[in-house]
This record gives C-alpha cells, sequence and structure tokens, in this order.
C-alpha cells in the first residue's frame, strides 16, 4: 500500500483509543483563507468586471482573480486554490462564446444549408 511503519502505527493507536470512528477525516487541514464577508466583497470586485480592474477584454481567469485576491486582501493563492475557492462558493468555470461582431448569422445559416460534394461523400 505504500504506506509508512509509523503512519500503520499511529492509526492503529488512534483505532485503539477512539475505534473506527476516530479514523474518520477531520475535513481540511486549514480553514478557508477568505471569510464568507471577504468571499461577498470578491464577488462584489469581480461584478465590477475586469475592465475595472485593468484589463482590457471582459474575460475572467484565475489568474487575474487570484491578481484580485492579491491587490484587495493581501493574501497569496495557487491558481488551484483559487478554483476550488471559486467552485466552493458554488462558481463554474465559463468558455466564452467566441464571434466575430461582424458575423451575419443568416448568411452563417445559408451556408450550413448548402451540400457540398464531398460532404455527400464524393471525394475528388
Amino acid at each position: 500500500m505504500r504506506v509508512s511503519v509509523r503512519s500503520v502505527q499511529r492509526w492503529r493507536r488512534t483505532w485503539d483509543e477512539g475505534g473506527p470512528r476516530a479514523l474518520r477525516s477531520q475535513g481540511p487541514a486549514s480553514l478557508p483563507r477568505l471569510s464568507q464577508e471577504q468571499f461577498a466583497q470578491l464577488e462584489a470586485e469581480l461584478a465590477k468586471g475586469p475592465a475595472a480592474h485593468g484589463w482590457e477584454d471582459q474575460r475572467w481567469t484565475l489568474a487575474r482573480v487570484k491578481t484580485v485576491i492579491g491587490r484587495r486582501f493581501h493574501l497569496t493563492y495557487t491558481i488551484q486554490g483559487v478554483r476550488k475557492l471559486l467552485v466552493r462558493n458554488g462558481w463554474s468555470c465559463q468558455v466564452p462564446a467566441r464571434r466575430a461582431i461582424e458575423r451575419d448569422d443568416d448568411a452563417v445559416a445559408g451556408w450550413a444549408r448548402e451540400v457540398w460534394p464531398c460532404a455527400e461523400g464524393s471525394r475528388r
């Protein structure tokens, strides 16, 4: 099982003292570093948009959220820590739909309906 002898001894001692319930997980080793009040402040900052924080486009990335946390709360998070923080508080990953501003949906729909020779199976 690739476990050290010391760990097995510690688990055995814990089992002897408290039974199987004593071996249950005690939860994460540390508390979340942002309190609920601070996370509410972070959400307010994120609601202002990336432009309010100096970025030109309107995409929030984990790296940008990490930067906002550092600037606002003077805390250092890893990228994965930011992801876990957001997921734990009900946020999800969104991938922006990339569409040209000049896009003509009617013209695109017309292209999609045309039958191309290679689409019918006759390849040249």
